[in-house]
């Protein structure tokens, strides 16, 4: 079994505030191989976009308080001069960001921001790079990449802005890949060509890529590992095939319960998680679930008082919840599963 390329060993990144501290990312462990890809997926708040920006070495310095290690080959990330990991993005890690618009450059040419991040890790003329640029534009099916690369992002598309952006994550030929919801606000046609571009493009460099959403049908696209994000921790890590088909975290079954299925003809309505995700700054006490989970009570007050361990429950499969195992599996077999 190959070394893990990526690997984040007990993350905790917390942000001071007035009202109290933040704890955006709290004791979070993953790893990722190159050639694979782990999908991040959990409702708005769950930590997954810090968890990202804390990798690539994004967040303002002296914003947040950074703990754990950040392992990229085996190089420590966190602590590192930022000037040493600005010369590592770019080259061997890159990001597809959330929002096109407003990370590219509105005052510069796609072209010239493609040139220049090409430029910061490759001693070539202007020239050589903006050969390559119209040659990365036409790999993501830019259309007339030779004109389109003198045009400003707002002249593009929305779904021609976010294959631009991949065309500047991937002009250097980076080993990890993040993309962090990387269909958000395009068409489901787009989104198809978007993830098939991901991939076709994953398999040629053999990156190891980490795909955030909250749309479970993308990881389900795309997706070789799941790691399931509550509160800033993770409450569930499985393949892809297991979260689908036997997942055993009251919170996932809840995501998969809200998710509407083309594969099956579904009699009911589909059941939305209830209540909301909590506060970062007063997380609840034990497992940070317990106020909407409908099977807290079987387990007395373990569920407010004490936090739940991440531990294997077999074969690899992770999860961090009071329940016993009998209980997960009757729970599954006679509740969860029929209605899915």
């Amino acid at each position: 079994m190959s070394s893990p390329f990526l690997e984040v060993k007990n993350l905790r990144v917390h942000f001071p505030t007035d009202d109290g501290v933040v704890k955006s990312v709290d004791d979070l462990s993953f790893s990722v191989e190159r050639g694979k890809t782990l999908g991040i997926v959990g409702e708005s708040g769950s930590g997954k976009s810090v968890t990202s920006l804390s990798v690539m070495g994004l967040h303002k310095q002296g914003s947040a308080d950074i703990s754990g290690q950040i392992l990229l080959d085996g190089q420590d990330l966190v602590g590192m001069d930022p000037d040493a990991v600005r010369r590592l993005r770019g080259k061997r890690m890159a990001m597809i960001f959330q929002d096109p618009l407003s990370a590219m450059h509105p005052f510069y040419t796609v072209g010239a921001q493609i040139v220049e991040a090409y430029r910061i890790h490759n001693r070539v003329s202007k020239s050589v790079a903006r050969k390559h640029a119209i040659d990365m534009l036409e790999r993501v099916g830019i259309p007339n990449p030779r004109s389109r690369v003198d045009d400003y992002p707002h002249q593009f598309s929305g779904g021609m802005r976010q294959r631009a952006m991949i065309a500047m994550a991937l002009s250097c030929d980076p080993e990890l890949l993040i993309a962090d919801e990387p269909t958000t606000a395009l068409d489901v046609t787009v989104q198809a060509q978007i993830l098939d571009l991901i991939r076709d493009l994953q398999r040629e460099f053999d990156s190891a890529v980490v795909i955030i959403t909250h749309d479970l049908g993308v990881v389900a696209e795309l997706a070789d590992d799941i790691m399931v994000m509550y509160a800033g921790r993770a409450v569930e890590r499985a393949t892809a095939e297991e979260i689908f088909n036997a997942p055993q975290h009251p919170y996932t079954w809840g995501l998969l319960g809200s998710m509407p299925r083309l594969d099956r003809e579904r009699s009911e309505r589909l059941q939305p998680i209830p209540g909301s995700p909590p506060s970062l700054i007063n997380v609840p006490a034990g497992c940070p679930f317990n106020p909407r989970c409908a099977y807290d009570s079987l387990n007395g007050d373990l569920s407010t008082t004490e936090r739940p361990q991440f531990r294997d429950v077999g074969g690899g499969h992770h999860i961090a919840c009071h329940l016993t195992a009998d209980e997960r599996t009757r729970i599954w077999d006679t509740e969860i599963r029929p209605k899915l």
